[in-house]
């Protein structure tokens, strides 16, 4: 008796669920190697779906033929092996050694090791039991199956930043996602047990089968799917660094891009081609001329609302026509039923491994800029221009005209950044780009370093202000007055050299503190930023201090290196989208509590406009036996000084009485029911600023 159809919709539901669940908390165990880059969640996102593809291929192998016993124990075998290896050693985070050096590598090589086997047996739930539920009863392909799994898909990737990362530790999590496999490959066993596999495959009806969907289809079926995921990297990478350096902010384009699949398979007849077309084209060309005119910027909520809403048009459009163009009612034959169903699977699962690898891997490698969004745009009108080929010439004329228009928008593009930027290159840790301008109120030209729309620092190029700390390092912010305090007596000046640590070198700014026989310790992951900090701005080379470099992540360098006796020590980490929440632990200040001089000072850079990260630094100060004490400075034009916000943390007994400090320190504010973060526990929502206000 074929088991019922709530049984195979709970297990892929399931599946799904899982799915989503083990991704976020897989990525969050690699900052410690690769820091807090929004680039890791990309190439993340790589390996989620290769390892979808290789789940796809696996689910079409098995299917080609009928479910005979002897695949059946594979399939058994492999669940029990994967229940097997989570028991004995759960999802943990990797030994990465110095994974900085090769981060790519890294990223693919720690989650196969860590969820590779269970990740390709859930991705390979969906396609699969959609064939055994299609033998089992009439024939034809369940395919709303397709529309519950990326239900749950949904589900889970809401539920995790909500739910799960701020009320269990990662240890928890773990044990809870374990089990939840265990439930899910119980399920599955049921389910392969029970399915009868009394039709032998035909290989000539299987043959004629396969030629019924002619060459031009499946191309479609890949270069769809390739289109909408290009659109979901791209949109997700130009958010998060060009828009807004919000945390959580790459979950919107995956929502709407499961949402957009949801609707294609779940619910095709509200999809109408003529209106999505229309808002497609209108979408497509606005936002490629907007990003083209790159002195030009809208606001950001208004400028968020446009992009995702592109990307769910974008992937509604290229989704639903992959679903339009799907295998229809098979022949009683199962391994047709099993062939041309999982093939079509199998090719969108490789149209999204190469859309995610393209923008993810290949383009940083290929562009000295970031041309990702461009790219998208036009490849999506490209692609439009052979869907609706059949619609007759209007449709020809316009997607025509709008592919070119949009390959237009990317060579000014390039024109404009090569018109703004002295300087740009790009890897895996972002795009750096140098500008060079003279805004009012200063007569001289000013350097300034970016990351998309972060700035890492500025140097004014005046005679009188070239070594002058500018942006959130002025000599009166937290960090300079630590520097100017920390080792000298009230009213007399510097009495010894000091010896600095800064995570973070940007421009090098904080290296015109240094006096003679000082000594300043950069530690900095991204290996493009020192050229750059030491041939177009001059803080390093003018400084009087030796300056020394530790390459790669900050807590791995400072781990494997003798006690540096630091009297100040500076964590400047913390003014981007992907927080390296592996700097802010109690392990983490641990560490730093080693590294320092006694009485020396931890200087924490909190000036981040969605994160209010002092709150966590007071509660890892009181952890930890050291007083915290915050100093906000208010900005300076006419010095190119920020307003600036930095956590002063110290164990010695008079820093914060001498008078300059004492007049500059408040206390460190609290947020109720805030929680110690460890290196088993750590969430940004509770210190969302959106959720104070």
């Amino acid at each position: 008796m074929p088991a019922s159809r709530l049984l195979y919709g709970v297990t892929v539901f399931l599946g799904a669920f899982l799915l989503f669940l083990v991704e976020p908390m897989a990525a969050k165990q690699l900052l410690p190697a690769l820091g807090g880059s929004s680039a890791v969640w990309l190439t993340c996102l790589v390996f989620f779906q290769v390892t979808l593809l290789l789940g796809y291929l696996y689910a079409h192998w098995l299917t080609r033929a009928a479910f005979d016993e002897w695949q059946r124990w594979i399939y058994l075998a492999l669940l029990a092996t994967a229940a097997v290896l989570l028991a004995v050693q759960t999802i943990h985070r990797p030994s990465l050694g110095r994974g900085a050096d090769h981060p790519v590598t890294t990223i693919f090589l720690a989650l196969t090791l860590t969820i590779g086997l269970p990740f390709l047996l859930l991705a390979s739930t969906s396609p699969l039991l959609q064939v055994l539920l299609a033998r089992s009863k009439d024939g034809t392909i369940p395919y709303r199956l397709f529309g519950l799994s990326n239900t749950g898909s949904l589900l889970a990737l809401i539920a995790y930043p909500t739910l799960v990362e701020p009320n269990l530790t990662l240890k928890v999590q773990r044990a809870l996602w374990s089990a939840g496999f265990v439930v899910y490959a119980v399920l599955c066993a049921l389910l392969a047990r029970q399915t009868q596999s009394n039709v032998q495959p035909a290989h000539v009806e299987e043959q004629s089968s396969a030629a019924s969907d002619p060459a031009a289809k499946k191309w479609l079926w890949f270069l769809l799917p390739m289109a909408a995921a290009m659109q979901l990297s791209a949109v997700t990478g130009h958010l998060t660094v060009n828009i807004a350096a919000i945390p959580l902010l790459w979950m919107l384009p995956l929502a709407v891009y499961l949402l957009s699949f949801i609707v294609a398979f779940e619910f095709p007849a509200l999809y109408r081609r003529g209106l999505v077309v229309r808002l497609l084209v209108v979408m497509l060309a606005s936002l490629g001329y907007a990003i083209s005119k790159t002195d030009v910027s809208l606001p950001i909520g208004i400028a968020i609302l446009f992009f995702l809403a592109e990307a769910f048009i974008a992937c509604l459009f290229c989704h639903a026509e992959t679903y339009t163009l799907r295998p229809q009612r098979a022949t009683q034959n199962g391994s047709q039923i099993g062939s041309q169903t999982t093939l079509f699977y199998l090719l969108i699962a490789a149209g999204g491994a190469a859309g995610t690898f393209f923008i993810g891997i290949l383009s940083p490698l290929i562009f000295s800029a970031n041309y990702d969004l461009a790219i998208s745009f036009f490849v999506t009108a490209a692609l439009a221009v052979a869907v609706t080929w059949d619609d007759g010439w209007p449709q020809r004329l316009l997607w025509t005209t709008c592919s070119v228009l949009l390959l237009f928008f990317a060579i000014m593009l390039h024109t404009a950044y090569a018109r703004e930027a002295i300087l740009e290159v790009r890897n895996f840790y972002g795009t750096l780009r140098v500008k060079q301008s003279t805004p009012p109120p200063l007569a001289f030209p000013v350097r300034m370093l970016l990351n998309g729309a972060i700035q890492h620092g500025t140097q004014i190029f005046a005679p009188e202000l070239s070594r002058t700390p500018t942006t959130y390092y002025a000599d009166y912010s937290g960090i300079g007055l630590a520097l100017r305090f920390c080792c000298s007596d009230p009213g007399v000046g510097f009495d010894r050299v000091r010896n600095i640590g800064v995570v973070g070198l940007g421009t090098g700014t904080i290296a015109a503190f240094g006096k003679p026989g000082d000594r300043i310790r950069f530690y900095e992951i991204n290996p493009q930023v020192r050229p750059i900090a030491e041939n177009l701005f001059t803080y390093l080379r003018d400084s009087r201090a030796r300056i020394t470099y530790a390459d790669g992540d900050a807590r791995a360098s400072l781990t494997s290196e003798a006690p540096q006796s630091f009297d100040v020590l500076a964590i400047d980490a913390f003014s981007g989208d992907a927080i390296p929440l592996h700097l802010l632990t109690t392990e983490a200040l641990a560490l730093y509590k080693k590294q320092l001089a006694p009485n020396g000072i931890l200087a924490f850079h909190v000036s981040n406009q969605y994160l209010d990260l002092a709150p966590e630094i007071g509660l890892l100060a009181a952890s930890a036996g050291m007083q915290a004490q915050l100093i906000e400075s208010a900005p300076d034009a006419a010095r190119g000084a920020f307003r600036s916000t930095w956590v002063l943390l110290s164990e010695s007994p008079t820093f914060f009485m001498k008078p300059e400090i004492a007049m500059a320190i408040q206390p460190v504010p609290t947020i109720p029911g805030l929680r110690l973060w460890t290196d088993d526990y750590s969430s940004l929502l509770p210190i969302l600023k959106l959720r104070h206000h």
